[in-house]
């Protein structure tokens, strides 16, 4: 039941146009050393917490939101400062509890973007693919053909018809590929940026809203 609810409360979608080219991204990573609290005292905090999230919502800051199976989750915002997003989300119980710890991303989506959706939404389950680029004495030197081989890479699996949204969160900061179906680990481990130690892979489960990534 609880997770049924996370699923209901948690995916948003309002307008911006999937022409924007960059979002903000925001991953709430599930902090594993927060403190322990009863029943009552979660209830308290995930109704601040959605309250919260409804309110950005109706003011068109955020765009999407969904969590992780297994804790934590995903906002997109459009695109704002470090400090415009803590503003945002101080007055969040789940923020000032720190339940997650916070990281934050300029986005730039390569497939598909950020769509508007409509009440009443269709919950979907995808596999969300997390790329980051650990650059270190090993791979600096030849990142840029590595990184060109892990791209080239990307586009075949794009040209299978199952990818949600691929983007990028800058030149050395890694991406996301979102995808529909079921996902094999070891096609992603296959992966040249990965077979040559330069992207650190995670693969989680995802819920939010059908086409919130502009997807059919």
């Amino acid at each position: 039941m609880r997770l049924l609810y996370l699923i209901a409360t948690l995916a948003i979608s309002i307008n911006v146009s999937a022409q924007d080219s960059v979002f903000t991204f925001i991953f709430l990573n599930k902090n594993p050393n927060a403190e322990q609290l009863t029943k009552e005292q979660s209830t308290q905090i995930m109704e601040g917490h959605m309250a919260n999230i409804n309110r950005l919502a109706k003011e068109g800051k955020l765009l999407a939101a969904g969590p992780f199976e297994g804790g934590g989750g995903i906002f997109v915002f459009k695109k704002a400062s470090s400090e415009e997003i803590a503003e945002w989300l101080s007055p969040d119980p789940g923020v000032q509890a720190k339940r997650w710890n916070i990281e934050q991303h300029n986005y730039r989506p390569r497939v598909n973007g950020v769509c508007p959706v409509s009440e009443p939404y269709e919950m979907v389950m995808y596999y969300f693919i997390r790329f980051d680029a650990i650059v270190s004495k090993y791979t600096a030197g030849t990142y840029p053909q590595i990184i060109k081989k892990h791209d080239d890479y990307l586009k075949q699996i794009v040209d299978t018809g199952n990818v949600v949204t691929e983007g990028v969160f800058g030149d050395n900061d890694g991406g996301i590929l979102i995808m529909r179906g079921d996902v094999d680990r070891s096609v992603f481990e296959s992966d040249p940026g990965v077979q040559e130690g330069l992207i650190n892979l995670t693969i989680k489960q995802l819920y939010i809203a059908k086409g919130s990534f502009c997807e059919k």
